[in-house]
């Protein structure tokens, strides 16, 4: 069954502003320029040991992660952006995987939450589940949208703030595919009322590499559905553009954001990625730039 009042579960979110993902070396910076960001999204799995399905007490939480993620939210709203949850998976629903994570909400008091449209475990042969280590893309077809807007439902019945799905980067096309991915996430999210996490980076990434036009793509998308937008920089490596969250955004994602603004009403969020392993070569002084443009054009939006 999906959802009867879809456009009512976004309803009434806060505008925050602008926000950083959160990674373990960038702890330093985030506690030192508190005033640059309005809010620290995380992932959460990286604060726990999941020691797999069925094992007894599956997810082992990181003994530092609280007085760290206690700090930050007396000033700072929290937001979840998970990687475990593998909603595109063939296998069955991990339903423990959102139990964990709507014990995070209750305690941490997310105003919505978010994970990728995409696959990223497998199933052994020995009924052992592998993790890919990457997240896989997902095939814009039927029969994949009818178990994403289950998943989607069950997901929205057992954690009561709005859940946003992201796009995926992909380095390859899956063939003889049903839809478009903008006809895709239009009907994910007109059936289920999920909001859409646009990473523009991922679609700029996806348009170099495999040819096809951004502003097609992003005229084609209902951006009314765009809760948060996803920035971030990449590298080059033997003619293949990387989605690798290792610095500034090229000038055509700023482009994108122009574009995006004013067909997104719901917009609440902006926010900046960079892998941690990054940060001691870029420093913070490109990052606190990157934060403050991103909050010029918030601004001027809202002028």
């Amino acid at each position: 069954m999906t959802s009867l009042q879809p456009a009512d579960r976004l309803a009434g979110l806060p505008r925050l502003g602008v926000g950083l993902s959160y990674q373990a070396p960038l702890r330093g910076f985030v506690l030192e320029h508190l005033d640059s960001f309005d809010f620290l999204e995380l992932i959460p799995d990286i604060f726990w040991a999941d020691q797999g399905r069925g094992a007894p007490d599956r997810y082992r939480e990181s003994v530092d992660a609280a007085p760290f993620l206690a700090r930050v939210a007396a000033s700072k709203p929290l937001i979840a952006h998970s990687v475990g949850l593998s909603i595109g998976s063939g296998d069955p629903f991990d339903a423990a995987h959102v139990e964990q994570i709507a014990a995070w909400q209750e305690r941490y008091g997310f105003p919505w939450h978010s994970d990728h449209l995409s696959f990223n475990r497998l199933e052994h042969v020995t009924g052992h589940f592998m993790d890919t280590g990457v997240t896989l893309p997902v095939p814009f077809d039927h029969e994949v949208l009818d178990l994403l807007c289950e998943r989607v439902d069950r997901v929205q019945a057992r954690i009561p703030v709005p859940f946003l799905l992201e796009n995926n980067v992909y380095y390859f096309e899956i063939p003889e595919q049903d839809m478009t991915e903008a006809e895709f996430l239009n009907r994910l999210t007109e059936r289920t009322g999920c909001g859409l996490l646009l990473d523009l980076h991922n679609i700029y990434t996806n348009a170099r590499n495999l040819g096809f036009d951004p502003w097609s793509m992003l005229a084609s998308l209902d951006l009314s559905r765009v809760v948060e937008v996803h920035l971030g920089g990449g590298m080059e490596v033997d003619g293949v553009w990387l989605d690798a969250h290792s610095g500034p955004c090229p000038e055509e994602v700023w482009a994108m954001l122009e574009e995006v603004l004013p067909r997104a009403p719901r917009l609440c969020g902006v926010v900046f990625e960079m892998f941690g392993n990054y940060y001691p070569q870029v420093g913070p002084e490109p990052l606190l730039a990157e934060l403050g443009r991103a909050r010029r054009v918030l601004e001027r939006r809202a002028a």
